[in-house]
């Protein structure tokens, strides 16, 4: 049986492609990771179940189009649709080529102080919003009021990490950002 702490997120199955049952999937990492024989897990109906991929073709950078073995039908595939798609984290980190705990997840993040190298602390990062093409840290203020700035590696200067939990996220954002919200 597979566990949460077993696996990460690395992207999202969106609508079916044609009549044979290939799935969009935009994923977090470059189509490659597909291409291996590692299985993509879905969690259905409060289980993480395994798929493998039959086949693989890119589409974009971070998008593909992906048919699932035992999926044949565009009716088959569209239970996948909007399912977040999870893999093993070894297997990541096997692709990567770095030890599993050197992965971090967004979802690390949670908690900690964020800093801009310019504006100072921005708050208590809470979470993210993932409704978007651009995925959006959801900081809150210290006069509680909250702020969305984008989650882009670009824009994260060093993340600490304290002994006793917790940590601090400094990131430069680029001018004005910050006065939008």
């Amino acid at each position: 049986m597979i566990t949460k702490e077993e696996i990460i997120e690395v992207g999202k199955f969106l609508k079916p492609h044609g009549l044979k049952g290939e799935l969009n999937i935009v994923t977090e990492y470059e189509h490659g990771i597909l291409e291996q024989d590692y299985p993509l897990i879905v969690e259905m109906e409060g289980i993480y179940v395994p798929f493998y991929a039959s086949g693989v073709r890119p589409k974009g950078q971070f998008g593909s189009l992906v048919l699932l073995e035992g999926v044949g039908s565009e009716e088959e595939a569209r239970r996948f649709v909007n399912h977040i798609v999870y893999m093993r984290r070894r297997d990541v980190a096997e692709y990567l080529e770095v030890e599993e705990e050197e992965l971090e997840l967004a979802e690390d993040f949670i908690g900690y102080e964020v800093v801009d190298d310019e504006a100072g602390v921005l708050g208590v990062l809470e979470g993210f919003d993932d409704s978007t093409q651009n995925v959006l840290m959801l900081i809150r203020r210290a006069d509680g009021s909250e702020l969305m700035v984008p989650f882009a590696e670009e824009f994260i200067t060093e993340a600490e990490h304290f002994d006793d939990g917790g940590g601090r996220l400094h990131v430069s954002l680029p001018e004005g950002m910050v006065d939008l919200n």
